[in-house]
């Protein structure tokens, strides 16, 4: 199961972002597909913390639209949202161990036990940071790889 990490979901949503037509599309064949993918509830808070926040967008999105785009999101009949449950303490107890981080990285500490909590394939986000959690498995879905490239130009010739 993927789980979408907030900047993805951020820049699916802002038109303003140079990340949004690729962000969109992803988010877009997650939500479209019968396979299971997954949002944690923190990233939802955060995405609509983010999104209307008028220091960090200039005009931010009004309110009524961003949760207009979380119901959007939930509409998707293959979308699972992640949260905690018994035995999550311990997950995250280890994932704080063994990265070391502190601070304001204890979010992404507990976004990465969500998604190994819930057995999570893959954890898509444009944050590197995220690599430092044993056991968690990144994509930057943004970034285009060496073989898409391939592909794409061999489909332009």
């Amino acid at each position: 199961m993927i789980v979408v990490d907030t900047n993805i979901l951020v820049y699916a949503h802002r038109e303003d972002s140079k990340w949004h037509a690729s962000a969109l599309s992803c988010v877009k064949e997650l939500a479209q597909a019968a396979d299971p993918w997954a949002i944690p509830w923190s990233c939802m808070h955060e995405f609509v913390a983010i999104v209307t926040h008028p220091r960090i967008y200039m005009p931010p999105t009004p309110l009524k639209q961003t949760l207009e785009q979380v119901e959007a999101w939930l509409e998707s009949p293959s979308l699972h949202l992640l949260s905690e449950f018994e035995g999550y303490w311990d997950t995250l107890k280890d994932l704080l161990q063994a990265s070391k981080v502190q601070g304001a990285q204890v979010h992404d500490a507990r976004i990465a036990a969500l998604v190994k909590h819930h057995s999570g394939s893959e954890l898509w986000t444009a944050d590197r940071d995220f690599t430092r959690f044993p056991g968690i498995k990144t994509r930057n879905p943004l970034v285009m790889t060496r073989e898409k490239m391939f592909r794409s130009s061999d489909e332009v010739s």
